[in-house]
């Protein structure tokens, strides 16, 4: 069975809406798009090429998926270490409004997604790697069908934009796994879940 691993870009006070540049997603009046750009480094390209080496299929959201769409495919280069992958193994789109995919090994999930993807996991040996799509990622969560985060936290507030866990959140404990700190200062942490939230009180210790 495979794991399903989940890999975003998040602002200290937890903004993942368009890291990549200004026209990305512009959805509620979004100005600040591109925000990542001064902080990618040599540090976290080799760790997302590690990764993309590991992945046997990719799952996005349309507009994710759109995104890539549109620049990796004229990446020829069969060795490059994101665009070698993403051409090759299959790709799944969650969309409802999708008709067609021209990128090569594309699947459209339309219907009862949270069962298709949990029978993709039981099919794929090693990693379903979903990239970015905060709709489909919040799904995703919302159906405890993430087995690892990669949080990528840079050191820049937004104030505004399209959170990770926004409010409603269901209440889940995670367990750090590992953590790295790129010459940006761009810290990343992986998390795996951990069950349920469990509580207590915090109180000065007795003499």
């Amino acid at each position: 069975m495979g794991t399903l691993t989940a890999t975003t870009f998040l602002s200290l006070d937890g903004v993942m809406q368009a890291p990549g540049g200004p026209d990305e997603d512009r959805e509620g009046g979004f100005d600040l798009g591109g925000w990542l750009a001064p902080y990618v480094d040599e540090d976290m390209n080799g760790r997302i090429a590690e990764w993309f080496a590991r992945a046997d299929a990719f799952l996005l959201g349309r507009r994710t998926y759109e995104i890539f769409a549109a620049y990796w495919p004229r990446v020829t280069d069969a060795d490059d270490p994101v665009a070698g992958p993403l051409n090759t193994l299959p790709k799944y789109v969650a969309s409802r409004t999708l008709d067609r995919a021209e990128w090569a090994d594309t699947t459209l999930l339309a219907d009862d997604l949270p069962a298709r993807v949990a029978e993709l996991k039981r099919r794929t040996a090693r990693e379903v790697q979903v990239h970015g799509s905060g709709g489909l990622l919040r799904t995703l969560v919302a159906h405890d069908l993430v087995d690892e985060y990669r949080l990528w936290i840079c050191p820049v507030l937004l104030g505004r934009g399209q959170r990770l866990f926004p409010e409603g959140t269901a209440p889940k404990a995670l367990s750090l796994v590992d953590t790295a700190t790129t010459g940006t200062g761009v810290v990343l942490h992986t998390y795996r879940p951990a069950g349920q939230v469990h509580t207590g009180e915090v109180g000065t210790a007795e003499p």
